[in-house]
C-alpha cells in the first residue's frame, strides 16, 4: 500500500521515479480504508531532503500512511522557501487538537547547544507532553531523541573531542524485539553528531532497553515503552550522499573534518561510496509502523484514553 502525501510536494515524483508507491488525495479518497496518521516533526534545515529520506521509508510498507508536515510555531526555516513552508507545513499550534497514530521528531544542527537554549525548546517540550495523550507511538531522531531522552529521563548528551562521522558497525542487541525482525546480527548505520549518549546513564533508568549499540559510538536505539517512543541517536534515513554532501560542505568551508569512515571505497573521497543500510532502514520503519498497526485503535480519538 502506498503513502499519500500532496502530488505537488517534490518529494512525490522523487518517489514516484525510484518506485515507491505514493498516492495523491484524490486516489486516496475512493479507497474504504482508515489510512495510519503519521506526523513528521522537522526540525531539520534542508526541509525538501529530510522529508523525502523519510517518505522514503515509511511509504515503503504494505501499509496506507497519510503523512502530515509539521513544523515548530514560531521558528522560521531560513533553508527552505516561504512558499515550501506555507504550502505543506502546518505549525505545531495547528494541529495539536489532532491525534496521530506516529510521529516522527527529526535531529537538528544545534548539538551544542544546551537544550534550554534552543529558541523553540519550551514548545518542543509542550510537543513531548502532547505525545503522550495524541500519539500512539514516538520515533525521535539523533538530537530528536536525545532531547526527548533527556526530557523524560533526565539522560545527558555529551561534547565529544572529534565528530563521529561515518558509517559504524552496530550490534544487534536484542533479537526477539518485534522492532528489530529480520535484522542481522552486525550492520553498518550512518552517523554524524559531535555529542554522545553514554550507555551507563540510560542503563540507570528502570524500563529503558537498547537495542542497537556500537563497540564505536555507543548506543543507537532505545525502546521507552512506558512513553511509547524509541530513541535512535544515528541515521538510517540517511542517502547514499548525505554524509558525502556534509563532508564536501565543511571541506570547501575550511572546518576541520575527518573523512566520513567506512563509507567511501577504501576511504578514498574520490570514490562514489556505496549504500550498505538501506534494507536495514527500510526493516525498522516497516517494523515501527507495523508494530502501530497492532496496537492503535481503529477510532483515533481513543488513541491516549
Amino acid at each position: 500500500m502506498p503513502i499519500k502525501i500532496p502530488a505537488d510536494l517534490p518529494a512525490f515524483d522523487v518517489l514516484s521515479r525510484e518506485g515507491v508507491m505514493v498516492m495523491s488525495d484524490n486516489r486516496a479518497a475512493t479507497q474504504d480504508i482508515r489510512p495510519l496518521q503519521i506526523g513528521l516533526l522537522n526540525l531539520m534545515p534542508k526541509k525538501i531532503q529530510t522529508e523525502t529520506q523519510f517518505a522514503r521509508l515509511i511509504g515503503a510498507t504494505p501499509l496506507q500512511i497519510d503523512l502530515t508536515l509539521i513544523r515548530m510555531t514560531e521558528h522560521e526555516s531560513k533553508n527552505t522557501s516561504a512558499e515550501h513552508m506555507e504550502a505543506f507545513y502546518r505549525p505545531f499550534e495547528e494541529i495539536k487538537h489532532r491525534k496521530f497514530d506516529g510521529l516522527i521528531i527529526t535531529g537538528a544542527p544545534i548539538e551544542h547547544m544546551p537544550f534550554q537554549d534552543v529558541t523553540y525548546w519550551d514548545e518542543l517540550c509542550q510537543v513531548f507532553d502532547w505525545t503522550q495523550t495524541n500519539v500512539q507511538s514516538t520515533l525521535g531522531v539523533c538530537w530528536g531523541g536525545m532531547a526527548m531522552i533527556h526530557y523524560f529521563h533526565g539522560v545527558g548528551k555529551h561534547l565529544l573531542d572529534h565528530k563521529a562521522f561515518g558509517c559504524f558497525r552496530h550490534n544487534n542487541l536484542e533479537p526477539a524485539s518485534p522492532f528489530l525482525r529480520g535484522f542481522s546480527d552486525d550492520f553498518v548505520i550512518p552517523v554524524s553528531r559531535w555529542t554522545e549518549m553514554r550507555q551507563s546513564e540510560i542503563d540507570q533508568v528502570a524500563g529503558l532497553t537498547t537495542l542497537l549499540g556500537s563497540d564505536d559510538v555507543g548506543p543507537c536505539l532505545v525502546e521507552d515503552p512506558a512513553h511509547r517512543a524509541l530513541y535512535i541517536f544515528n541515521h538510517f534515513e540517511y542517502d547514499r550522499g548525505t554524509l558525502k554532501e556534509e563532508y564536501d560542505r565543511d571541506v570547501e568551508a575550511g572546518k576541520p573534518i575527518n573523512v566520513p569512515g567506512n563509507y567511501y571505497p577504501n576511504d578514498d573521497p574520490s570514490r562514489a561510496p556505496l549504500n550498505r543500510w538501506r534494507s536495514h532502514a527500510h526493516l525498522l520503519y516497516g517494523n515501527w509502523l507495523n508494530e502501530i498497526y497492532q496496537s492503535t485503535p481503529f477510532n483515533l480519538d481513543d488513541i491516549g484514553t
